[in-house]
């Protein structure tokens, strides 16, 4: 289909449909990354998504793990969660940066169908607003500390001040990251070096911490509900997928440096994460007997005790609200960045209509202030535990069937699909393995299933959904991933380096340009569709046809 066939046989935009477009120009909220966009270098995609992993709720989980069950319980349970959340990870990652693709795009094809993926969906929105809310409490706290705002007054400050800048997408994200890292990395890590070289009596009394309980013995069920916690951050991935998606073509010049930002800022996320929740059990300890266990957890307390012992008391409560603030600033955007993605995709696939990007910016945003109003920091861990149940058995089905499904038993599509026509409304390999798995391990966090199991929660989701995929798709013969197998175009998918190609053709429906992989053919006209003129067309004109042979 060439270029001039499809802009004589156009039709005229409806407003919706040029309202959608102009807003995904920025930050292309439901579709594929065209490689035009992606002109950063991977050190600059790799810098701008870590730089959202500067969140201070590492310290508080840490610390939270630590103070409850010991340091010994609380080590173990962070590692046995990185080992989890790197290994799932890592497909996820490889996927968002080969094919730049969101973890929603990502998901469509990957088990749950078109529709289907709404509900996991749904749920990374949710990630996004409880993390926001949480470093939004924590912010707060900082400015109590230092300026003496109240919490409730505290709470909106950190809410408002973060949109104008997750207006403007990836553009304006990676210059904040980029120079905000420096600064922030230079504050988390000076006080404890110093600590450690000044008193090395603080390491053999965060080595011995018992917790609590007194005990401080290994404990399986202690070990299992701090890591059931630390694995509420497994949904972080679909956050450096947000950026990884921005990564340049894969390339033999720079095979290298692609691999290297696509596993340090995906999966290798969690190094430092883990790295940070160590550190707030290592500071909930040294300040333990300044504040007490009931502030220890609070990272602005934890860095005032820290900067406390190696600076003048007029830097003390500055500097520990300085990293805070900063802290706070550069996840916040990507928790309200990528949580506007998330509830925009949701709701357009549903309704059929684009309403903007900014106004999911808002919903998350007015979710977040309500449950930092509500107090949510006083029952964290609680809300962190429930939560990874979901979580687990989302990412866990999703890398299953692209690391199992895909590439061992060779049921699932190789290629990830996204576009509507494609796909299956619903796919059950993903939707009943996600359902199961969630189901039970809920009904076991809650005590259904007895005392002795509820700590094995995020196990059972975890197995479950990584054993129910694979089952599935073999019970199924995989005839659900695929609705066609031909979108009508003539020209190839990828190029000769295996990269989406950047052949650039027109959309009949919103006559604008989009490259290869964004298109497909109208069911109704001798033309293109780009995939959110797919989304949005309300009475299915032009969608294609179930291609017989595929069911």
């Amino acid at each position: 289909m060439s270029t001039t066939e499809s802009r004589a046989t156009s039709t005229p935009p409806t407003p919706s449909k040029s309202r959608a477009t102009s807003e995904t120009l920025e930050d292309y909220t439901l579709r594929f990354a065209p490689r035009s966009y992606r002109r950063w270098t991977p050190a600059v995609v790799a810098t701008t998504a870590l730089g959202g992993i500067a969140y201070m709720a590492d310290f508080s989980i840490g610390a939270g793990i630590g103070l409850a069950h010991g340091t010994g319980n609380a080590l173990v349970a962070i590692a046995v969660a990185a080992v989890v959340i790197f290994a799932t990870g890592f497909p996820l990652a490889y996927y968002g940066a080969r094919y730049n693709l969101d973890l929603d795009l990502i998901t469509r094809g990957s088990g749950f169908g078109y529709y289907g993926s709404v509900l996991t969906s749904v749920i990374f929105a949710s990630f996004t607003f409880i993390f926001f809310a949480l470093e939004g409490s924590i912010m707060a706290q900082g400015l109590e500390l230092g300026l003496g705002l109240p919490l409730w007054l505290g709470y909106l400050v950190s809410t408002l001040m973060v949109i104008p800048l997750v207006i403007y997408g990836m553009s304006a994200l990676s210059k904040l990251q980029v120079w905000t890292t420096p600064i922030w990395l230079l504050l988390m890590v000076g006080p404890l070096v110093y600590l450690v070289a000044t008193d090395p009596g603080t390491v053999d009394r965060f080595l011995s911490y018992a917790g609590t309980d007194g005990k401080g013995g290994l404990d399986t069920a202690s070990v299992l509900l701090g890591a059931g916690v630390c694995l509420s951050l497994i949904a972080q991935i679909g956050e450096q997928i947000d950026y990884l998606r921005f990564m340049p073509p894969k390339t033999d010049a720079n095979r290298r440096s692609w691999w290297t930002a696509v596993v340090m800022a995906g999966p290798g996320w969690v190094l430092l994460g883990a790295l940070k929740q160590a550190i707030g059990v290592f500071l909930a300890v040294y300040v333990i007997a300044e504040v007490g266990p009931a502030a220890a957890p609070e990272p602005i307390r934890q860095f005032r005790g820290a900067f406390d012992a190696m600076l003048p008391s007029w830097l003390v409560v500055p500097l520990a609200v300085v990293l805070v603030v900063i802290s706070q600033i550069k996840i916040n955007v990507t928790n309200a960045y990528s949580g506007s993605l998330a509830w925009t995709n949701s709701f357009t696939r549903v309704t059929r209509h684009y309403p903007g990007r900014l106004v999911f910016v808002l919903v998350n945003l007015g979710f977040a202030l309500a449950l930092m109003e509500a107090d949510m920091f006083s029952f964290l861990n609680d809300i962190l535990g429930f939560y990874s149940n979901c979580a687990i058995a989302w990412i866990v089905t999703v890398a299953t069937d692209i690391g199992v499904n895909k590439y061992l038993l060779r049921i699932s599509p190789l290629r990830p699909e996204f576009r509507r026509g494609m796909l299956y409304a619903v796919n059950p390999v993903g939707v009943v393995a996600f359902t199961a798995a969630s189901g039970l391990s809920i009904a076991m966090y809650f005590h259904a299933l007895g005392d002795t199991l509820q700590p094995y929660s995020p196990v059972a989701a975890a197995v479950l959904a990584f054993v129910l995929t694979p089952l599935v798709a073999v019970a199924t013969k995989g005839r659900y991933y695929l609705r066609r197998t031909d979108d009508g175009l003539d020209e190839p998918m990828l190029d000769a380096d295996g990269n989406p190609s950047a052949v650039t053709l027109d959309c009949h429906v919103c006559h604008q340009p989009y490259e290869r992989p964004d298109l497909a053919a109208c069911a109704t006209h001798d033309a293109l569709v780009c995939s959110l003129c797919l989304s949005t067309d309300g009475v299915g004109d032009h969608v294609l046809p179930a291609q017989p042979g595929t069911a």
